[in-house]
Formats: structure tokens, sequence, C-alpha cells
């Protein structure tokens, strides 16, 4: 049987030791700020990359990898005769997942490649079951079977602090972000089958916090928690408040915070804070 290699994207926020352990490929979206182009996760410290969208004159415009990018690592990883896995964010929030697809056709190695339906940690939970089932000579099919499960206990819910990036990126008109702002509305959307739904307006951190947390102790009625993490645009202190209530409501501890990608802030601004789980 032939060995498995895993590849993600940059999106993952997945921390980089822990993707190394597992032998994880990472391929880089790219970003352009202020006539520059960056790499994700290379070129730029996400909280050096907070500090300059800040200052930035326009919001950062973010790249998926290219066909050709794909197929070389593609080919790289199949010189040897391993299948390759490569899963990757949401295909309704990015072309990524298709450059993979047509980069998977043209290539000379054996490639399957899936479509998450998340990003982050959320993402991340299916890249890591992948890693630990490919190690224990499960096969591609069975791998990706399993996934479907994961895809089904997980959920990816985020709340952010401003209005503005979403008028930047055109998903709402600047009338509703005014009268969000003046009622200090923090909308709260949850990520349905790769596709942003709005499900709350909260007006305080209190009123996330306690949104989050019931939500999870409701998914999890019944069930076994498996994973839990929270990613942040520059949020830490809304982070451990969300974890303390998590911690003091289900007793699960094992909650990873990261620091999330400059691909997902450029959408969602600073203070913004995603909070996935995935339940079995």
């Amino acid at each position: 049987m032939s060995k498995i290699k895993i590849v993600t994207d940059s999106t993952v926020d997945v921390p980089t030791e822990t993707l190394n352990r597992y032998g994880i490929e990472v391929i880089p979206l790219t970003f352009t700020m202020d006539n520059k182009v960056y790499t994700d996760r290379l070129d730029i410290t996400s909280e050096e990359f907070m500090k300059k969208m800040a200052q930035a004159n326009e919001l950062p415009k973010s790249s998926q990898p290219s066909i050709g990018s794909f197929l070389e690592l593609y080919n790289r990883l199949g010189e040897d005769g391993c299948e390759i896995l490569s899963i990757h964010m949401a295909g309704a929030l990015s072309g990524t997942v298709q450059s993979a697809r047509q980069a998977a056709a043209m290539s000379q190695a054996n490639v399957a490649v899936v479509d998450s339906q998340f990003i982050s940690l959320a993402l991340g939970f299916q890249v890591i079951e992948a890693a630990k089932q490919a190690a224990e000579g499960k096969s591609c099919a069975d791998i990706i079977q399993h996934l479907e499960k994961v895809r089904c206990g997980t959920h990816l819910y985020i709340a952010v602090d401003t209005l503005d990036h979403l008028v930047k990126g055109g998903r709402i008109g600047r009338g509703k972000a005014l009268l969000g702002s003046l009622l200090n509305i923090k909308p709260i959307a949850a990520l349905m089958d790769g596709i942003y739904t709005p499900v709350m307006k909260a007006r305080s951190y209190s009123q996330i916090v306690s949104y989050f947390t019931q939500r999870l102790v409701e998914d999890a009625t019944g069930k076994t928690i498996r994973a839990i993490g929270i990613a942040h645009a520059d949020a830490l202190t809304l982070a451990n408040r969300l974890r303390q209530s998590i911690v003091e409501a289900t007793g699960y501890e094992q909650i990873d915070i990261v620091y999330t990608t400059p691909i997902v802030s450029i959408h969602t601004g600073a203070g913004a804070i995603g909070f996935m789980y995935y339940v079995e």
C-alpha cells in the first residue's frame, strides 16, 4: 500500500509546528497590500499584518494559489509513488479548491481533492484527522469517508467587531454599516455548507460568549467533544473569555487559541473571533 501525503492551504490556522509534526504540506495563498505582494504564513506574521492593514490605503486583496503551484507540488510529492490527499478551504469562499482539482487532473501523481467546506481550525480538524489516519495505514477512500463524518460533526461561528471590512468587501451597504455601528451591533454568522449564514446580532461581547457557549452545549448534548478551536484577529481577551466560559460549561479544557491568518483577517477586520468545534 502506497503512503498517503496530506496537503492543505494556508488558511488552515493550525500552528506550523503541529503541521510539521504530522508531515502536512501547506500551499500558501497570497495577498496584495499597498502594491506589495505577500505570501501567507511566510512573509509576515498575523500581528504585523494587522498593524499594516490598519495603516493601509486600501483593503488588501487575497489571491488563490495558481494551478501551476499546485501541479508542481503534486508532482514533487508523487515522485516516489505516494498518493496525495489535498484538503482545502470552502470552495464557496475561494477558488483554491478548484485550482487544486484542475492541477490534480493534470498531475502525474494520484491526487484526491476534498472541499472541507470550512476554513481556519475547522479545516484543521479534517486535515489533522486525515494525517492521523494516513499514519495508521488507512486507504485514501477510507480517509475521505471519515472526513465526511468529521465535516458533519463540525460547527463554525464567527463574530465581527466592526462592519467596516464587510462594507469594503462589498458584502453589506454603507447604510447598514452605519446603522449597525450606531446600535453597536456585532453580527454573528455560521458557516453552513461552506456559505456564511447570519444567525444573530449581538450587542456586546458577553452576548457573543453566551451565544457561542450555548451553541456548543446544545450540539454536544449526548455526544463526545472531539476538538474545540478559537481563532481571533487581534481579539485575544475575548478569545480567553470564551475559553473560560466553555471550560466552565463543559469541563473540556483542550481548547486551542490561535491568531488567524491574514487571508481571513482581510475579510473580518480587527476584533473578529471564530469559534469552531467537532462533536460526534
